[in-house]
């Protein structure tokens, strides 16, 4: 089985929050190869989604959307005025991802983007839990699947592994919330990547290559080959998405999210191309593996 596509993040080239910031990225992305670019969260009264979709039209590139919750917009606050604006600014990114043309959403759009200094509670999980239930619902009425991105410790409180994103989707009952996997955070997070693929499965709906270090692939310390082994194993055909980010252009609030603090590569197209023939090679050696495997 072949995935949907391979996909690029706008990240790799800028931050993709103007109109020229994305009409740059498309243009890197399919310069490099690529027929998917995934696009981060941004404002409409800035960036005209239909815009952005017919342009993607013309250079025959399909587009994926993706979003990240701000601190005050946390939906699994305490606070109640916090979660309506957090459930509020979901729903219109689920809007902006049916209007660019996208059919998934993907992200920690769970809990805010950032670094927490208390545990969860349940009553934290619990918020969380009812805020998705009701933006899956809609989400689903305007053709867009929800994947929930399992990012680290760092980077929220309340989900960080596959056992925990599995359960959080049990919670809420949902049939259109997935799991968005990142190897750069199961890499951190996870016992056994691989293992932990095996384990989520049917629930994957999309996937995130990234190295250990945010640089180029294959030359950190995640073991790519066995990742590629499972997904091969469990049927995954969503995209596979390459995310990295050139600390040039990614803008100071991307930087102190994601804490990009220097630059592991500097050209952008030469990055872009590298990644793309990476991913290619490893899910094709990882079908040849499966095949001699079934002999």
């Amino acid at each position: 089985m072949n995935p949907m596509g391979i996909s690029a993040h706008t990240f790799i080239w800028n931050d993709g929050q103007t109109v020229a910031s994305l009409d740059d990225a498309l243009a890197g992305a399919r310069k490099a190869g690529f027929r998917v670019l995934e696009l981060p969260g941004f404002d409409r009264k800035v960036v005209d989604p239909d815009r952005v979709a017919r342009r993607a039209a013309e250079l025959g590139v399909t587009l994926l959307a993706s979003a990240g919750l701000p601190p005050e917009c946390d939906v699994s606050s305490d606070d109640p005025a916090t979660v309506a604006r957090g459930e509020a600014y979901l729903n219109e990114a689920v809007a902006v991802a049916r209007d660019l043309g996208s059919r998934q959403m993907s992200g920690p759009i769970f809990s805010a983007h950032q670094k927490f200094r208390v545990l969860p509670t349940l009553r934290n999980w619990e918020t969380s839990v009812g805020v998705l239930q009701r933006v899956a619902e809609r989400a689903k009425a305007a053709g867009v699947a929800l994947s929930l991105e399992l990012v680290n410790r760092y980077e929220t409180n309340l989900i960080n592994t596959v056992k925990q994103g599995v359960q959080y989707i049990r919670d809420t009952g949902s049939d259109n919330i997935y799991l968005h996997l990142d190897t750069f955070h199961m890499n951190m997070e996870e016992d056994d990547p691989a293992q932990a693929i095996r384990h989520a499965g049917r629930h994957i709906g999309y996937f995130h290559v990234g190295e250990s270090n945010r640089g180029y692939l294959g030359v950190g310390t995640i073991d790519f080959a066995p990742i590629f082994d499972a997904l091969v194993a469990v049927g995954y055909q969503g995209h596979v998405g390459i995310e990295a980010f050139n600390a040039a252009t990614c803008g100071d609030w991307l930087k102190a999210i994601c804490a990009i603090w220097r630059e592991n590569w500097s050209d952008c197209d030469t990055y872009a191309r590298h990644a793309l023939r990476f991913v290619e090679g490893q899910w094709e050696d990882a079908r040849r593996r499966a095949g001699a495997y079934a002999g």
